[in-house]
C-alpha cells in the first residue's frame, strides 16, 4: 500500500485517493478480475493506461477517485468508486463509476465502500445529487446501488460508447435527503 491517509473508514473497509504509486496493484488487480468486469467495464491493465486514469482522477477538479482498501489485508486494494462529471453551483450533483476486483467480490466490502463515498459525496464534497448509469443486464451492479439506496428513475438506449457499441442504460439516484 503507498498512502494510509484514509479519508474514511468502515468496519472492514477504508477509502482513499488514488496515487501514482498504486499503479503495481492497481493493475495486476485489474489484470486478475478481466473476467468479472467484461463486458461492463474496462478499468487500466498497464502501467501507462493506469498513469493517465489515475492522473485525472488526481488532477481533475470535476473527477474524484477513491480507492476501496480493506482494513484486515493490510490495506489491499479491494475495488474503486469514482465520481466523474462533477458540476457545483445550483446543480451540484456527479456520476459515480465502481468496481470491485475479483478476490473482494460477493463479500459485502464494495456497499460499505460505498456507503462511506455518499457520507463524503454529501459532507466535504457538498454534492446534493449522485448518478448511477448500469446496463440493465449487471445484476450485480444494480443490486449494489438499490441497497446504498439509490432509486430506479429512467432508461436510456443507447446511452454510454462502451466495448465497441452503444450500450442501454438504466438510470438510478440518491440525493443528499434520501440518506
Amino acid at each position: 500500500m503507498s498512502d494510509t491517509r484514509y479519508l474514511a473508514e468502515g468496519p472492514r473497509t477504508a477509502i482513499r485517493p488514488f496515487t501514482p504509486g498504486d499503479a503495481g496493484e492497481f493493475t495486476a488487480r485489474a489484470r486478475e478480475s478481466t473476467g468479472l468486469h467484461r463486458p461492463w467495464l474496462f478499468p487500466p491493465t498497464t502501467p501507462e493506461t493506469y498513469a493517465a486514469y489515475a492522473g485525472a482522477l488526481i488532477e481533475d477538479p470535476t473527477r474524484a477517485g477513491f480507492l476501496v482498501c480493506e482494513r484486515d489485508a493490510a490495506g489491499a486494494i479491494a475495488g474503486f468508486i469514482n465520481i466523474n462529471n462533477i458540476v457545483a453551483g445550483a446543480f451540484r450533483c456527479g456520476a459515480l463509476g465502481y468496481g470491485a476486483f475479483g478476490h473482494a467480490a460477493g463479500r459485502g466490502l464494495m456497499g460499505e465502500a460505498l456507503g462511506l463515498v455518499l457520507d463524503h459525496a454529501f459532507g466535504p464534497l457538498a454534492l446534493h445529487r449522485l448518478e448511477a448509469n448500469v446496463q440493465p443486464d449487471n445484476a450485480g451492479s444494480i443490486a449494489l446501488v438499490r441497497r446504498a439506496g439509490f432509486r430506479l428513475e429512467g432508461y436510456s438506449p443507447d446511452f454510454l460508447y462502451i466495448d465497441g457499441a452503444w450500450r442501454d442504460h438504466e438510470r438510478w439516484a440518491v440525493t443528499a435527503e434520501m440518506r
